[in-house]
C-alpha cells in the first residue's frame, strides 16, 4: 500500500481546522454565557423601566385629578373636570397594569395597595366631595373644605408611597446590575482561559506544520542564493519532492531563463544607445543602427526611412543590401512603408513574391520570405519607419526586443534631429545673444519674486486648508445644534401659543363683567339724577377707580406676557426728543403739585431732533419710572433729563453705538443693593412684607426692562436707601444700529393689544384726515342722539342693562337683540339709525350677523359699531373685514363709546343731506 503524501495545502489546513474547532468549542460557551446575560438585561430593561414609567403614570394621574378640581372649584368651568374625570378612569387601569408587572413581590404589591387605598380615599374625601359641593354652590362647605383641607395629607402620603414604591425598585433594579457584572466578570475569566487554551493548540499545530514546510523550502532559498551571489543564472534548482515545492523549483527555473534573456537584451539596448550617441547626421546614424540590427537579428536586408519636416513623405536615410533601384520616398499611406505610417502599426507581408526583392550575395541572389515595416515613434508622433526583410519570420522575443530597441531610437533619432537643428539655431542667435542675456537677468529677477510669492501663496493654501477642516467641523456642529433648536422652538412657539390663548381666554372674561361695573358705576358716579348723597357718590367713584385698577392690571399682565415670548409688535418712527420731554412735563407737573415736589426736565444741547424708535413704548417706559419716582418719594425732587452718551461704558448693548440716556433721579426712600436685581422680576418689589407702605402689583418695572431690550437699548438702575434713586434708560440713536440691536430682541408676530387704550384707538377707522378716537368726551353732542334708533346686540343681560340705562337718558330709543338671528330681524323691520353689536354670541355669532346686514339686507351704510371683550388685533381686523364700520374692546368707557357713536351718526347724517341735495338738484 502507497504511503499518502501531504501536500502543503493539506498541511496547512489541518492547522487551520484544528484552530477553528477550538474556537468553536470557546464561541458556544460564550455564546451560552452572553444568551444568560443578554436575558437577565432584557428583564431589567422591560420589567424594571416599565415598572417606573408606570408609576410615574399613576402620580401624573393622580396630579391631573387634584389639579382639575382645583381650577373647577376657583373657575366653575367644567371643561377643568375633564382631565379629572379621565384620571378618575385611567388611574386604576394603570394600577391594575402595574399590579402585573410586580407579581411574586409581596413587599412591593402591599405598597400598591396602599396606594390604591390612599387613592380611593382622596377621591372619596375630598376630589368628589369638593367637586360636588362646587356644583351645588355650597360655598360655606367650600370654605369649610378648603380651611380643613382632608386631601392634603393623602396627596403628600401618596407622593411618599411612591417614592418608597420607586427607592424599593431601584435598590432591586441595583442588585440585579450587580449580579449581572458579577457574571459579565466570570465570563471574561472563562473567555480569557479559553482563549490561552486555544492559543497554546494554534502554536504547538504552526510549530509543527512550519517545521516540515520551512525544512523544504530552506533547501531551495539556499540554492537560490548561491545562484545570485555568484551571478551564475545558467544554474538550475533540482527538486525531488512531489508537491508545491517542486511546482516553486520550476518556476524559479523559468524565471532564471526570462531574467538571463532580459538582461542580454538590456545589455545590447544599453550598446546600442551608446552607439547612436553624439552622430554628426541621421545618415550617419541609420547606417550604424541597421548594421547593429542585422548582427543582433540576422537581418539580411533593411531601411530605415525618416518622415519630412512637413510629415507628409517618407524619405529612405540609411539602407542595408539594398541597391539603388528601390524607391528611396513614399507618401504617407503608398506601399508598406507609406501604409505603416499612416496606420501607426507594425506591417508584415508573408511570401514575397521574387521581382521584388533580391539579395545579392556572392553565391547568388536570395529572396526573402517575410517582409515587414515598424513604425519608430518619440512623444506618439511618427518620426521614422523601418522596413526589414528575413528568411524566417522574428520570435516574439525579437520581435518584443526590436520594440524597446525603436523606442529608444527614435529618442536618439529626435536627439540628433533636434540637435542639428539647435546648431542651425544657435549660429543664427548668436546677433540677439546680449539681448536674451538681458531678458533673462530680469526674468531671473522676476521668477525670484514669483517663488517667493508662490511660497506665501503656498502658506496661505495650507492655513486655508486648515481653516476650512476648522469650519467644516463647525459646519457639523452647528447644523445639529440648529435640528436641536428648531425642535426646542417648534416646542417653544406651542407652549406660547397656549399661554396666549389662555391669556385671551381669559383677558375676555375678565372684561365681560368688567364692562357693565365700569359703566353702572360710571353713571352713579356722576349722579345725573341727583338722587345719590355725596358719600354714595363716593362709593360709586371707589367702584369705577377699582375697575379700571383691574383693567389696568390685566393690560401688565399681558403686555409682562407678550414682551416675554417677544410677540410685540413695534412701530419704528422718526419721534421728536422733544415732544418727549414737553409731554412728561405736562403728564407729571399736577403730580409734582400735588405732592409738593420739585419737579424738573432737562435737554441736553447735543441730544438730537429726532430719534428713530417707538413712541408709544418709549413713553410708556418714562411713564413707568417717573410714576415710580413721584411715589417712592415724598419730599425732595425728581429730575427728568434726556442726554446723548458713548455707548461704549454700556456692555449691555453691543456692538456699541451712540446713546440717547432718559435719566430719572429722585430723592426718595433709596433701593438696597441686595434688591437691586429682584425688583426687575415680574410681581416682586422691594418692600414685599405684609404691612409695606406702597402699593403696585410689582410688573411695571419687569414689563419696562424687557421693553427697553426689545428696542435694542437698555435700563439700569444706581440707589443708595435714604438718598434716592437714579434710573437710566438707554436707546441707540443711529437707524441702523437700533434696527439691527431690535431685531436680535424682536419676534414680530400678531398678538394681543397692549393695553385698552391701544385697543380703542386702533379701532378708529380714518377718513379725510378725522378719526373717530380724536373726539374728547367734552365735544360730545347729546341733542344728536335724542329720538335715534339704536339696537344693542348682546348675549349677556348685564352689559344689555348698562348701555341701556345710559342710552335711555340720552332720550334713545333702545331696542335688544341676544344674538345674531334677533339683530336681522329688528334690523330688517325697525328704522334702526345704529347699531353696537358683540362678537361672542351663541346661535349665530356677530361676525356672521355683521356679514348679513351687510350682504343679504342690504345695509352698506348702516353704521355697525363692533363691541366686544377679545383685546386682540387680529379681532379688530377681522370686524373691519366682516363689514363692521368701527371697534372698540370691553370694558367700555361710556364717553368714549358717545364719541365714536356721534363720529357715525354726525357722518351718517352728512351722506343723507348730500343724497337729499341730490335729488333736489335732479
Amino acid at each position: 500500500m502507497r504511503q499518502k503524501v501531504w501536500n502543503i495545502r493539506g498541511k496547512i489546513l489541518l492547522g487551520f481546522i484544528l484552530i477553528i474547532v477550538f474556537l468553536g468549542v470557546l464561541l458556544l460557551a460564550v455564546a451560552s454565557r452572553l444568551d444568560d446575560l443578554q436575558t437577565e438585561t432584557a428583564y431589567i430593561s422591560n420589567h424594571d423601566i416599565e415598572v417606573q414609567n408606570e408609576t410615574h403614570i399613576i402620580e401624573k394621574l393622580v396630579l391631573d385629578m387634584e389639579t382639575a378640581q382645583r381650577g373647577y372649584i376657583l373657575t366653575g368651568v367644567e371643561s377643568y373636570l375633564e382631565p379629572y374625570n379621565n384620571a378618575h378612569t385611567s388611574w386604576k387601569e394603570a394600577s391594575g397594569k402595574l399590579s402585573e408587572l410586580i407579581v411574586g413581590d409581596s413587599r412591593q404589591s402591599e405598597r400598591l395597595a396602599k396606594i390604591d387605598q390612599s387613592i380611593s380615599t382622596w377621591i372619596e374625601t375630598a376630589g368628589d366631595v369638593s367637586i360636588e359641593y362646587k356644583r351645588s354652590y355650597n360655598q360655606a362647605e367650600l370654605d369649610k373644605f378648603f380651611k380643613n383641607d382632608p386631601g392634603k395629607p393623602i396627596i403628600d402620603q401618596i407622593r411618599q408611597d411612591f417614592e418608597d414604591f420607586r427607592t424599593y425598585e431601584r435598590n432591586a433594579t441595583q442588585q440585579r446590575v450587580e449580579t449581572l457584572e458579577t457574571g459579565n466578570r466570570k465570563l471574561i475569566g472563562y473567555i480569557f482561559l479559553l482563549w490561552l487554551a486555544v492559543t497554546a493548540i494554534a502554536l504547538i499545530t504552526a510549530i509543527t506544520i512550519s517545521s516540515n514546510i520551512v525544512k523544504i523550502i530552506t533547501q531551495v532559498t539556499r540554492a537560490i542564493r548561491q545562484i545570485s551571489t555568484g551571478g551564475n543564472l545558467s544554474s538550475r534548482i533540482k527538486v525531488r519532492t512531489k508537491d508545491e515545492i517542486q511546482a516553486l523549483a520550476q518556476t524559479t527555473n523559468e524565471l532564471l531563463s526570462r531574467i538571463e534573456q532580459e538582461n542580454w537584451q538590456k545589455e545590447q539596448l544599453k550598446e546600442m544607445a551608446l552607439s547612436l550617441q553624439n552622430k554628426s547626421s541621421a545618415e550617419e546614424l541609420g547606417q550604424v543602427l541597421l548594421q547593429k540590427l542585422a548582427e543582433l537579428l540576422g537581418l539580411p536586408a533593411a531601411a530605415l526611412y525618416l518622415t519630412s519636416k512637413d510629415e507628409s513623405r517618407l524619405v529612405r536615410t540609411a539602407s542595408y543590401n539594398l541597391t539603388k533601384e528601390q524607391t528611396s520616398e513614399f507618401q504617407f499611406g503608398e506601399g508598406l512603408v507609406g501604409q505603416c505610417a499612416l496606420s501607426r502599426s507594425r506591417v508584415q507581408v508573408d511570401h514575397v513574391p521574387s521581382d521584388i526583392l533580391n539579395i545579392q550575395s556572392g553565391f547568388g541572389t536570395v529572396v526573402p520570405v517575410h517582409l515587414a515595416a515598424v513604425p519608430v515613434t518619440f512623444e506618439d508622433q511618427i518620426i521614422a519607419v523601418l522596413e526589414y526583410g528575413t528568411m524566417e519570420e522574428l520570435t516574439a522575443d525579437q520581435q518584443q526586443f526590436l520594440s524597446e530597441l525603436l523606442n529608444t531610437v527614435g529618442a536618439s533619432i529626435h536627439a540628433t534631429t533636434t540637435r542639428l537643428e539647435l546648431d542651425y539655431l544657435y549660429k543664427e542667435s548668436q546677433a540677439v545673444n546680449e539681448e536674451l542675456q538681458v531678458q533673462t537677468e530680469e526674468l531671473q529677477s522676476q521668477a525670484e519674486e514669483l517663488q517667493t510669492q508662490t511660497e506665501e501663496l503656498t502658506m496661505q493654501a495650507e492655513e486655508l486648508q486648515n481653516l476650512n477642516e476648522r469650519l467644516e467641523s463647525q459646519k457639523t456642529v452647528a447644523e445639529y445644534s440648529a435640528r436641536e433648536l428648531e425642535k426646542f422652538a417648534k416646542e417653544l412657539e406651542t407652549s406660547s401659543n397656549f399661554k396666549s390663548e389662555f391669556l385671551a381666554n381669559m383677558s375676555h372674561e375678565l372684561r365681560t363683567p368688567l364692562n357693565s361695573m365700569l359703566i353702572l358705576s360710571q353713571i352713579l358716579a356722576e349722579n345725573q339724577g341727583g338722587n345719590l348723597s355725596k358719600g354714595e357718590q363716593n362709593y360709586a367713584s371707589v367702584i369705577h377707580s377699582s375697575g379700571q385698577d383691574l383693567l389696568l392690571l390685566i393690560n401688565d399682565i399681558l403686555d409682562l406676557s407678550k414682551v416675554e415670548a417677544g410677540q410685540m409688535d413695534l412701530e419704528m418712527l422718526d419721534v421728536s426728543v422733544k415732544e418727549i420731554a414737553e409731554s412728561m412735563q405736562v403728564q407729571f407737573e399736577n403730580t409734582a403739585k400735588q405732592k409738593n415736589l420739585a419737579f424738573s426736565v432737562h435737554l441736553a444741547e447735543n441730544v438730537p431732533e429726532f430719534v428713530h424708535t417707538d413712541s408709544l413704548r418709549v413713553q410708556q417706559i418714562l411713564k413707568n419710572l417717573l410714576s415710580n419716582a413721584f411715589k417712592f418719594t415724598d419730599e425732595g425732587e425728581v429730575s427728568f433729563t434726556i442726554e446723548r452718551r458713548d455707548g461704549t461704558h454700556v456692555p449691555q448693548i453691543a456692538p456699541p453705538v451712540d446713546l440717547l440716556a432718559f435719566v430719572v433721579r429722585d430723592t426718595g426712600i433709596g433701593i438696597p443693593e441686595d434688591k437691586q436685581e429682584s425688583i426687575f422680576e415680574a410681581f416682586r418689589q422691594a418692600e414685599g412684607s405684609t404691612s409695606r407702605r406702597y402699593g403696585g402689583t410689582g410688573l411695571g418695572l419687569s414689563i419696562s426692562l424687557q421693553l427697553a431690550k426689545l428696542l435694542g437699548g437698555a435700563l439700569l438702575l444706581e440707589s443708595q436707601p435714604g438718598i434716592g434713586s437714579t434710573f437710566t434708560f438707554y436707546l441707540p440713536l443711529n437707524e441702523e444700529g437700533a434696527d439691527d440691536l431690535i431685531k436680535r430682541s424682536q419676534a414680530s408676530l400678531s398678538k394681543p393689544y397692549e393695553s385698552l387704550q391701544e385697543a380703542q384707538a386702533a379701532a378708529a377707522v380714518e377718513e379725510n384726515g378725522e378719526s373717530a378716537s380724536e373726539l374728547h368726551p367734552d365735544a360730545v353732542q347729546t341733542e344728536l342722539f335724542k329720538n335715534k334708533t339704536v339696537l344693542i346686540v348682546d348675549d349677556d343681560i348685564r352689559n344689555v342693562y348698562a348701555l341701556t340705562s345710559f342710552l335711555e337718558k340720552l332720550q334713545m330709543k333702545v331696542l335688544i337683540a341676544q344674538n345674531g338671528y334677533e339683530s336681522l330681524d329688528l334690523v330688517s323691520g325697525e328704522q334702526v339709525d345704529l347699531v353696537l353689536m358683540d362678537i361672542m354670541m351663541p346661535e349665530m355669532d356677530g361676525y356672521q350677523a355683521i356679514r348679513e346686514i351687510r350682504s343679504t339686507l342690504g345695509f352698506t351704510e348702516l353704521p355697525i359699531i363692533a363691541l366686544t371683550a377679545k383685546a386682540m388685533k387680529e379681532d379688530r381686523e377681522k370686524c373691519l373685514a366682516a363689514g363692521a364700520s368701527d371697534y372698540v374692546s370691553k370694558p367700555l368707557d361710556i364717553h368714549y363709546v358717545l364719541g365714536i357713536m356721534q363720529f357715525w351718526l354726525e357722518k351718517n347724517n352728512s351722506q343723507t343731506n348730500d343724497e337729499t341735495k341730490e335729488l333736489e338738484n335732479k
